[in-house]
């Protein structure tokens, strides 16, 4: 059950959480939370955000900082195809988040001029951004007083103030309340808030190894009061060996590092007898009916070691032949690929 804290528990809380983040946070080049921030950009702030769904910190930051020093505003990343943006998102995952973000990016430059939008409401109508996204860039880019709750506020609430282990499965009704009831009145302050608790969730109220006794406020938590209750229920962990995205992501692999299009076939099988950096009149055994009385195909194909070091790594998957199909079909409804007579590319 919620407990909703009182205007001195609530004040002594926020007081407490926000000390030890300005003591103790981490200074991350989008963070502007900070007194000793080094100031970012709108546009920077929203890329972390497009970036930071479901991936941690250590992963983004390379690729945070690469992407700000090749496009450093909407209009630079909006005047290359999207295709380039995929191949710099790396090996972050959910490749249609930088599809996503150059749509975004696009809308900018057409209904902006350019420049990324200070309201909700307006970033919410941008490609790719949804209530979260647009309550955090509204929030940490132009200081606006919004709740900003993600999956390490929500569980920070749920064990300071209503004694779980962790929170809902999904986002409820009273969660969204109690998040507006914490929210302190002053703009500048709800901006801290939100990042504080943000943090304190991140590095010491873990899901897995809460660090309790570095906690700031484990005399006001409720979840410890209760002598640290097990979960009402098992999270269901996100499975990934021999799933279809570990076959798409090896396959985005390759064509990130391809510079050129790739034949089909070497996405589903592997040539017999191969040579890094060539397939030369190679028999490729498809496992698909290629022609009458043929289960082979022949490609005269070259490129350099890196892709055939990535065409390996997906091979070596050992994912069935239709598995495979099915990955590359999905890549191409998706618009992460396309495909022409000369093969396949981003």
């Amino acid at each position: 059950m919620t407990t909703y804290p009182s205007d001195s528990t609530r004040l002594k809380t926020a007081k407490l959480i926000e000390e030890w983040f300005l003591a103790t946070g981490r200074d991350l080049p989008w963070r502007t939370a900070l007194p000793h921030s080094r100031g970012c950009s709108p546009w920077g702030i929203m890329v972390s955000e497009f970036m930071l769904q479901q991936t941690p910190v250590v992963r983004v930051l390379p690729v945070w900082e690469a992407w700000m020093k090749r496009w450093p505003t909407p209009a630079d990343l909006a005047a290359e195809p999207a295709s380039e943006a995929v191949r710099a998102w790396g090996r972050l995952g959910y490749p249609r988040r930088a599809q996503r973000l150059h749509a975004a990016a696009v809308a900018i430059v057409e209904k902006h001029d350019g420049a990324v939008p200070d309201t909700r409401e307006a970033l919410q109508a941008l490609p790719g951004v949804g209530t979260y996204t647009s309550a955090a860039i509204a929030a940490f880019a132009f200081g606006r007083r919004e709740s900003v709750v993600d999956t390490n506020i929500r569980r920070v609430h749920a064990r300071l103030f209503t004694g779980s282990a962790l929170p809902a499965p999904s986002f409820t009704a009273a969660e969204a309340r109690l998040a507006e009831e914490l929210l302190p009145e002053d703009r500048a302050e709800s901006v801290t808030w939100n990042a504080a608790v943000m943090e304190l969730g991140a590095l010491v109220c873990t899901a897995r190894s809460p660090k309790c006794e570095e906690c700031p406020v484990a005399a006001e938590c409720a979840w410890l009061a209760a002598g640290r209750p097990d979960p009402e229920y098992t999270p269901k962990g996100q499975s990934w060996h021999g799933t279809d995205r570990q076959v798409r992501g090896a396959m985005m692999a390759v064509l990130r590092e391809a510079g050129a299009p790739v034949p089909r076939e070497l996405f589903l099988a592997r040539p017999e007898g191969w040579d890094t950096g060539a397939v030369t009149g190679a028999a490729l055994d498809s496992g698909l009916d290629s022609g009458p009385g043929s289960g082979t195909v022949d490609v005269t194909w070259s490129a350099g070691d890196g892709v055939f070091r990535t065409l390996d790594a997906l091979h070596r998957l050992q994912a069935p032949a239709d598995q495979l199909e099915r990955c590359l079909a999905g890549l191409l409804t998706d618009r992460l690929a396309t495909e022409s007579d000369a093969g396949v590319t981003l």
